[in-house]
């Protein structure tokens, strides 16, 4: 089956956005990238950079290097910042913190990658390994040919079953049955007539006491 082949990128038209869901949407993306592009031209370059954003909804969002009201302050009196060597201590601190915090953001987004990559291969190895045991892919995704030999394979399955189950019920229901001694004499048991004459003459020796006989009253025999 061929697959469905996406448009790809395309270009946005640059005009505002009729529908409200997809605006919202589309300005927190946007905010995001444009705030992490300034913080990274404040690293790159040691800019001062102030950005004040309202959204649709009227909410303000900010992002300024070293702070919003220094870089406002700064704008409109047209002064420049008289720093004092705390202050440049503490701007160096933040600038130090800022640049640490955009190298592990960095390595974050770097790990990211690899692991999409090791997960599209992932993927890549388990439809090769589906396309080998294709019957133990869900039922719909199987064609019809991959169908149709999974029904007679499961029907054969299934007789298979049932001539194993009718032989142990078989077994179940004719125990093996077990006979002392051998037909000659009856495992060495005395017996009151020979069982190899036919005749079945009564030998009156043969006869075993009953064990509460008693020889003066009644008869014991056994």
């Amino acid at each position: 089956m061929s697959s469905k082949k996406s448009k790809g990128r395309q270009k946005v038209e640059m005009v505002k956005m009729p529908n409200e869901s997809n605006l919202q949407v589309t300005f927190s993306k946007r905010r995001t990238g444009l705030f992490k592009k300034a913080s990274e031209l404040c690293t790159l370059c040691g800019a001062d950079i102030a950005i004040i954003v309202f959204s649709p909804g009227k909410k303000v969002f900010s992002f300024g290097h070293p702070c919003v009201e220094t870089i406002v302050d700064r704008y409109l009196t047209r002064n420049p910042p008289q720093i004092s060597g705390t202050m440049q201590l503490i701007e160096a601190h933040r600038n130090a913190g800022v640049r640490e915090l955009n190298m592990q953001l960095t390595q974050v987004l770097n790990q990211l990658e690899i692991e999409k990559k090791r997960g599209e291969e992932l993927n890549q190895m388990r439809k090769a390994s589906q396309a080998q045991c294709w019957w133990e892919a869900p039922i719909e995704e199987l064609n019809l040919p991959q169908l149709e030999q999974l029904k007679m394979s499961l029907e054969e399955l299934k007789k298979n079953v049932g001539k194993q189950a009718e032989k142990m019920l078989i077994q179940c229901s004719n125990p093996p049955q077990f006979f002392a001694g051998s037909s000659s004499n009856a495992g060495g048991m005395n017996l009151p007539f020979d069982p190899n004459n036919n005749a079945a003459v009564f030998n009156p020796n043969n006869m075993m006491p009953h064990p509460g006989y008693n020889p003066g009253f009644g008869h014991g025999f056994y």
